[in-house]
Protein backbone atom coordinates (compact mmCIF):
# COMPACT_ATOMS: atom_id res chain seq x y z
CA UNK A 1 0.00 0.00 0.00
CA UNK A 2 2.88 2.37 0.78
CA UNK A 3 4.23 1.29 -2.30
CA UNK A 4 1.49 2.36 -4.31
CA UNK A 5 0.92 5.64 -2.50
CA UNK A 6 3.88 6.52 -3.38
CA UNK A 7 3.61 5.73 -7.55
CA UNK A 8 0.56 7.49 -7.42
CA UNK A 9 1.77 10.46 -6.12
CA UNK A 10 4.98 10.21 -8.41
CA UNK A 11 2.64 9.91 -11.14
CA UNK A 12 0.18 13.05 -10.25
CA UNK A 13 3.53 14.95 -9.43
CA UNK A 14 4.82 13.94 -13.14
CA UNK A 15 1.55 15.24 -15.26
CA UNK A 16 0.96 18.02 -13.11
CA UNK A 17 2.87 20.84 -15.68
CA UNK A 18 -0.13 19.88 -18.15
CA UNK A 19 -3.14 21.53 -16.37
CA UNK A 20 -1.50 25.12 -16.71
CA UNK A 21 -0.77 23.95 -20.18
CA UNK A 22 -4.54 23.27 -20.65
CA UNK A 23 -5.51 26.71 -19.32
CA UNK A 24 -3.28 28.50 -21.67
CA UNK A 25 -4.47 26.63 -24.65
CA UNK A 26 -8.35 27.00 -23.63
CA UNK A 27 -7.68 31.01 -22.79
CA UNK A 28 -6.15 31.57 -25.88
CA UNK A 29 -8.81 29.25 -27.61
CA UNK A 30 -11.80 31.14 -25.91
CA UNK A 31 -9.78 34.78 -26.74
CA UNK A 32 -9.58 33.79 -30.01
CA UNK A 33 -13.18 32.77 -30.36
CA UNK A 34 -14.24 36.22 -28.97
CA UNK A 35 -12.18 38.17 -31.16
CA UNK A 36 -14.23 36.22 -34.40
CA UNK A 37 -17.02 37.43 -32.80
CA UNK A 38 -16.02 40.98 -32.07
CA UNK A 39 -15.00 41.37 -35.54
CA UNK A 40 -16.35 38.96 -38.47
CA UNK A 41 -14.91 41.17 -40.88
CA UNK A 42 -11.38 40.66 -39.68
CA UNK A 43 -10.97 36.90 -38.05
CA UNK A 44 -7.78 36.32 -36.29
CA UNK A 45 -5.21 34.39 -38.39
CA UNK A 46 -5.55 30.66 -37.81
CA UNK A 47 -2.11 30.07 -38.18
CA UNK A 48 -1.41 32.30 -34.98
CA UNK A 49 -3.43 29.44 -33.13
CA UNK A 50 -1.62 26.67 -34.46
CA UNK A 51 1.96 28.57 -33.90
CA UNK A 52 0.59 29.43 -29.91
CA UNK A 53 -0.78 25.83 -29.34
CA UNK A 54 2.35 23.87 -30.56
CA UNK A 55 4.75 25.72 -28.42
CA UNK A 56 2.40 24.84 -25.65
CA UNK A 57 2.75 21.12 -27.32
CA UNK A 58 6.31 21.57 -27.58
CA UNK A 59 6.27 22.69 -23.78
CA UNK A 60 3.87 19.65 -22.53
CA UNK A 61 6.56 17.41 -24.56
CA UNK A 62 9.78 18.87 -22.56
CA UNK A 63 7.66 19.24 -18.79
CA UNK A 64 6.02 15.57 -19.20
CA UNK A 65 6.72 12.13 -19.40
CA UNK A 66 9.34 10.48 -20.73
CA UNK A 67 11.65 13.33 -21.30
CA UNK A 68 11.41 14.82 -17.98
CA UNK A 69 12.67 11.89 -16.01
CA UNK A 70 14.76 11.28 -18.36
CA UNK A 71 16.18 14.91 -18.38
CA UNK A 72 16.54 14.13 -14.44
CA UNK A 73 19.21 10.94 -15.47
CA UNK A 74 20.93 12.23 -18.34
CA UNK A 75 22.46 15.89 -19.37
CA UNK A 76 21.44 14.61 -22.50
CA UNK A 77 17.76 14.78 -21.70
CA UNK A 78 18.34 18.01 -19.93
CA UNK A 79 20.16 19.72 -22.94
CA UNK A 80 17.03 18.03 -25.18
CA UNK A 81 14.46 19.96 -22.32
CA UNK A 82 16.45 23.22 -22.50
CA UNK A 83 16.20 23.62 -26.67
CA UNK A 84 12.79 22.70 -26.38
CA UNK A 85 11.61 25.19 -23.62
CA UNK A 86 14.28 27.94 -23.94
CA UNK A 87 14.53 28.06 -28.12
CA UNK A 88 11.46 25.94 -29.93
CA UNK A 89 8.58 26.43 -27.80
CA UNK A 90 9.07 30.35 -26.75
CA UNK A 91 9.43 31.32 -30.76
CA UNK A 92 6.12 29.13 -31.65
CA UNK A 93 4.57 30.94 -28.18
CA UNK A 94 5.56 34.25 -30.06
CA UNK A 95 4.42 33.87 -33.43
CA UNK A 96 1.14 33.23 -31.92
CA UNK A 97 1.03 37.04 -30.95
CA UNK A 98 -0.70 36.86 -27.69
CA UNK A 99 -0.27 39.99 -26.78
CA UNK A 100 -1.85 41.29 -29.82
CA UNK A 101 -5.10 39.21 -29.71
CA UNK A 102 -5.13 40.36 -25.98
CA UNK A 103 -5.88 44.05 -27.23
CA UNK A 104 -8.49 43.19 -29.86
CA UNK A 105 -10.35 41.87 -27.03
CA UNK A 106 -10.20 43.79 -23.88
CA UNK A 107 -12.35 46.52 -23.71
CA UNK A 108 -10.97 50.08 -24.74
CA UNK A 109 -9.83 51.62 -21.04
CA UNK A 110 -8.35 48.29 -20.04
CA UNK A 111 -6.29 47.48 -23.73
CA UNK A 112 -4.32 51.47 -22.82
CA UNK A 113 -3.48 50.25 -19.32
CA UNK A 114 -1.60 47.41 -21.27
CA UNK A 115 -0.44 49.79 -23.53
CA UNK A 116 1.11 52.00 -21.20
CA UNK A 117 3.22 48.52 -19.16
CA UNK A 118 4.15 47.73 -22.97
CA UNK A 119 5.46 51.36 -23.17
CA UNK A 120 7.09 51.74 -19.99
CA UNK A 121 10.68 51.80 -19.11
CA UNK A 122 11.48 48.30 -18.05
CA UNK A 123 9.32 46.71 -20.56
CA UNK A 124 11.31 49.05 -23.28
CA UNK A 125 14.57 47.66 -21.79
CA UNK A 126 13.44 43.73 -21.46
CA UNK A 127 12.95 43.73 -24.95
CA UNK A 128 15.61 45.05 -26.57
CA UNK A 129 17.17 42.51 -28.17
CA UNK A 130 20.94 43.05 -26.81
CA UNK A 131 19.20 42.47 -23.61
CA UNK A 132 17.04 39.62 -24.49
CA UNK A 133 20.10 37.97 -25.65
CA UNK A 134 21.75 38.48 -22.37
CA UNK A 135 19.60 37.25 -20.39
CA UNK A 136 18.82 33.98 -22.59
CA UNK A 137 22.21 33.21 -24.61
CA UNK A 138 24.47 35.25 -22.31
CA UNK A 139 23.40 32.98 -19.40
CA UNK A 140 24.81 29.69 -20.27
CA UNK A 141 28.17 30.34 -19.50
CA UNK A 142 27.48 31.05 -16.31
CA UNK A 143 25.07 27.98 -15.87
CA UNK A 144 27.50 25.40 -17.63
CA UNK A 145 31.39 26.89 -16.77
CA UNK A 146 30.32 27.27 -13.21
CA UNK A 147 29.37 25.06 -10.18
CA UNK A 148 25.39 26.32 -11.01
CA UNK A 149 24.07 23.65 -13.01
CA UNK A 150 25.01 21.90 -10.55
CA UNK A 151 23.28 23.60 -7.01
CA UNK A 152 20.41 24.28 -9.64
CA UNK A 153 20.01 20.48 -10.60
CA UNK A 154 20.14 19.29 -6.90
CA UNK A 155 16.42 20.85 -5.36
CA UNK A 156 13.21 20.17 -7.65
CA UNK A 157 12.79 24.14 -6.62
CA UNK A 158 15.78 25.17 -8.67
CA UNK A 159 15.19 23.13 -11.57
CA UNK A 160 11.58 24.74 -12.37
CA UNK A 161 12.96 28.14 -11.70
CA UNK A 162 15.73 27.15 -14.68
CA UNK A 163 13.06 25.64 -16.67
CA UNK A 164 10.90 29.11 -16.28
CA UNK A 165 14.36 31.36 -16.99
CA UNK A 166 14.88 29.52 -20.32
CA UNK A 167 11.13 29.93 -21.44
CA UNK A 168 10.93 33.60 -19.95
CA UNK A 169 14.58 34.61 -21.81
CA UNK A 170 13.62 32.56 -24.79
CA UNK A 171 10.32 34.48 -24.96
CA UNK A 172 12.00 37.63 -24.97
CA UNK A 173 14.79 37.30 -26.98
CA UNK A 174 12.41 35.74 -30.07
CA UNK A 175 9.93 38.43 -29.39
CA UNK A 176 11.95 41.17 -29.74
CA UNK A 177 13.74 39.76 -32.80
CA UNK A 178 10.84 38.75 -34.65
CA UNK A 179 7.98 38.78 -32.53
CA UNK A 180 4.73 40.30 -33.86
CA UNK A 181 3.40 42.10 -31.19
CA UNK A 182 4.13 45.51 -30.55
CA UNK A 183 7.15 46.47 -29.23
CA UNK A 184 8.20 49.91 -29.05
CA UNK A 185 11.65 49.46 -28.09
CA UNK A 186 12.49 46.87 -31.40
CA UNK A 187 15.45 48.37 -33.78
CA UNK A 188 15.72 48.49 -37.24
CA UNK A 189 16.52 44.69 -38.95
CA UNK A 190 20.25 45.10 -39.15
CA UNK A 191 20.24 45.18 -34.96
CA UNK A 192 18.42 42.04 -34.45
CA UNK A 193 20.35 39.96 -37.22
CA UNK A 194 23.58 41.13 -35.72
CA UNK A 195 21.98 40.12 -32.08
CA UNK A 196 20.92 37.01 -33.79
CA UNK A 197 23.98 36.39 -35.39
CA UNK A 198 26.08 36.88 -31.74
CA UNK A 199 23.42 34.11 -30.35
CA UNK A 200 24.77 31.98 -33.03
CA UNK A 201 28.23 32.27 -32.60
CA UNK A 202 27.98 31.74 -28.47
CA UNK A 203 25.79 28.53 -28.71
CA UNK A 204 28.22 27.52 -30.83
CA UNK A 205 31.31 28.93 -29.16
CA UNK A 206 29.91 26.73 -26.07
CA UNK A 207 28.65 23.77 -27.47
CA UNK A 208 32.43 23.21 -28.48
CA UNK A 209 33.81 24.39 -25.53
CA UNK A 210 31.67 21.57 -23.68
CA UNK A 211 32.29 18.81 -26.23
CA UNK A 212 36.34 19.66 -25.62
CA UNK A 213 36.01 19.48 -22.00
CA UNK A 214 37.17 22.88 -21.65
CA UNK A 215 35.59 24.69 -18.49
CA UNK A 216 32.77 22.76 -18.25
CA UNK A 217 31.93 22.03 -14.48
CA UNK A 218 29.19 19.49 -15.08
CA UNK A 219 29.07 16.28 -12.68
CA UNK A 220 28.07 13.81 -15.88
CA UNK A 221 29.97 11.19 -17.13
CA UNK A 222 31.66 12.31 -20.65
CA UNK A 223 29.25 10.63 -23.18
CA UNK A 224 26.51 12.43 -21.80
CA UNK A 225 28.23 15.49 -21.53
CA UNK A 226 29.40 15.43 -25.44
CA UNK A 227 25.83 13.69 -26.45
CA UNK A 228 24.65 17.27 -25.22
CA UNK A 229 27.05 19.77 -26.34
CA UNK A 230 25.96 17.91 -30.22
CA UNK A 231 22.41 18.45 -29.54
CA UNK A 232 23.08 21.93 -28.37
CA UNK A 233 24.87 22.64 -31.33
CA UNK A 234 22.71 21.25 -34.04
CA UNK A 235 19.54 21.77 -32.26
CA UNK A 236 20.17 25.22 -31.35
CA UNK A 237 21.38 26.19 -35.11
CA UNK A 238 18.40 24.57 -36.30
CA UNK A 239 16.26 27.03 -33.79
CA UNK A 240 18.30 29.78 -34.85
CA UNK A 241 17.47 29.28 -38.23
CA UNK A 242 13.91 29.25 -37.80
CA UNK A 243 13.95 32.50 -35.98
CA UNK A 244 15.85 33.85 -39.00
CA UNK A 245 13.09 32.73 -41.23
CA UNK A 246 10.56 34.38 -38.94
CA UNK A 247 12.33 37.23 -38.93
CA UNK A 248 12.09 37.29 -42.87
CA UNK A 249 8.54 36.48 -42.42
CA UNK A 250 7.25 39.42 -40.03
CA UNK A 251 9.36 41.77 -41.53
CA UNK A 252 7.75 44.73 -42.98
CA UNK A 253 9.94 47.26 -45.08
CA UNK A 254 10.06 50.75 -43.82
CA UNK A 255 7.81 53.66 -45.25
CA UNK A 256 9.14 56.67 -46.48
CA UNK A 257 7.28 59.72 -47.55
CA UNK A 258 8.46 60.97 -51.07
CA UNK A 259 9.12 64.04 -51.70
CA UNK A 260 8.16 65.06 -54.86
CA UNK A 261 9.99 68.55 -56.10
CA UNK A 262 7.66 71.50 -56.60
CA UNK A 263 6.46 72.24 -60.07
CA UNK A 264 8.33 75.02 -62.16
CA UNK A 265 6.53 78.60 -62.17
CA UNK A 266 4.46 79.33 -65.62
Amino acid sequence: MPMHHQQSGGATAAVLPLLPLLLCAAGYLLLAHRANRRNPARPWNPWRTVAFTAGLTLLAAALLPPLAPWAHQDFRGHMTQHLLIGMYAPLALVLGAPVTLLLRVLPAARARRVTAVLHSGPARLLTRPAVALLLSTGSLPVLYFTPLYDSVMAEPAGHWLLHAHFLLSGCLFAHSVAGPDPSPARPGVRVRLVCLGCAIAVHAVVAQLMYGGFWVRIHAPVPQVQGGAEIMYYGGDIAELLLAAALVATWRPERRAVVRPAAAPS
